[in-house]
């Protein structure tokens, strides 16, 4: 028998977007686009007479924001949402607060482009819409399988083994669907004096440093967007830019962080393989890996490569997920120490990252 398919509400007011949007989900065969809505009032139509796996949902509509629907939604029949948004800044800022109202995930609005574009767009957008349909929300998961497309070989090749002349620990940290919200719960617990944290959250462009901002004005330590030369230094957490990927390096006793272009690694751009596989090279011994919550297995070699290289990696555990896929991943392959809960992992990181 047929798996059943993810069905799928495009609710947005441009005509454009939601062709442009439902062409590109249906491209996937696990994915059927159920219905299309110009507004929340039809979005709520539809509803009533069937419940989608998953909503896409702009922000800006007439009649009703997405805000106010998307809290509507979660208070009367919680369905996974994920926030279609403009790259413009302040449409950063309030997909961020939908992120805190109970969306899952962002994708960003399609547009026309080189075909390249387009396909790695159908390939991200996908992958989100079906973590989504997996996402922990009162109701049951379902496993999508993740087949990567290039490992970190393309953006670092392997060693043979990691620099350790240094006794300066770093934290390195991945997350993917559900990560805005357990970053921001890992952040605001750790002290001042912290050590030097480089994070890979998987998010579209733009968002990256909207994001690092809301943490920065959260949290004891410093949080920015990161740059290339960018120092890693004892309380301060460095996120990578969405689309561009982030390697650690070392020059003397100095950790700093260079950002990269390159093809799309494990699906991903920003890939949580790449920083952790220059983690294994440069800081070897004196790493700590945490991979989070995020469907797919970005981070599982990078992971194992560091646990080679003398490191100690954390992973999340399922019952504090919102999706169980990377952390699991990486569990299967043994690159994994320990596994704890969310609101374990400072304490932990704290305590090897001495």
């Amino acid at each position: 028998m047929a798996a059943k398919k993810i069905r799928v509400l495009v609710v947005d007011d441009s005509a454009v977007v939601r062709q442009a949007l439902s062409n590109l989900l249906s491209s996937d065969p696990a994915i059927e686009v159920m219905g299309t809505a110009s507004d929340p009032f039809v979005a709520a139509d539809r509803i009533a007479e069937e419940i989608p796996d998953v909503i896409t949902l702009d922000i800006e509509m007439p009649r009703m924001d997405g805000l106010t629907f998307l809290k509507m939604i979660m208070t009367q029949h919680p369905v996974a949402v994920v926030i279609c948004s403009s790259l413009a800044d302040e449409g950063a800022q309030s997909t961020l607060r939908a992120l805190e109202y109970g969306a899952v995930d962002i994708i960003t609005k399609p547009r026309l482009g080189t075909r390249q574009y387009l396909e790695d767009s159908r390939t991200s957008i996908c992958d989100i819409v079906k973590a989504a349909a997996g996402a922990r929300l009162g109701r049951r998961c379902v496993e999508h399988l993740v087949q990567p497309k290039l490992t970190a070989d393309v953006i670092l090749p392997q060693a043979t083994r990691a620099m350790d002349e240094t006794t300066e620990k770093v934290i390195v940290v991945g997350a993917s669907t559900g990560g805005t919200e357990a970053l921001k719960s890992l952040l605001e617990t750790l002290p001042p004096d912290a050590p030097g944290i480089v994070i890979v959250q998987h998010m579209p462009e733009l968002f990256t440093r909207a994001f690092a901002n809301r943490l920065d004005g959260l949290c004891a330590i410093t949080v920015k967007e990161a740059e290339t030369n960018d120092t890693v230094l004892r309380g301060r957490a460095l996120i990578a830019p969405g689309n561009h990927h982030m390697l650690l390096r070392r020059s003397g006793a100095r950790y700093f962080v260079e950002i990269k272009d390159g093809p799309l690694v494990c699906r991903h751009r920003p890939s949580v393989d790449v920083l952790f596989r220059s983690a294994a090279r440069y800081a070897g011994p004196n790493a700590v890996g945490v991979i989070l919550t995020g469907m797919g297995d970005d981070g599982a070699r990078g992971m194992l490569e560091m646990k080679h290289a003398g490191a100690f990696n954390i992973a999340q555990d399922e019952a504090s997920s919102v999706v169980f896929g990377m952390p699991k991943e990486a569990i299967k392959l043994d690159g994994v120490h320990k596994v704890l809960p969310l609101v374990h992992i400072p304490v932990a990181i704290l305590k090897h990252g001495a």
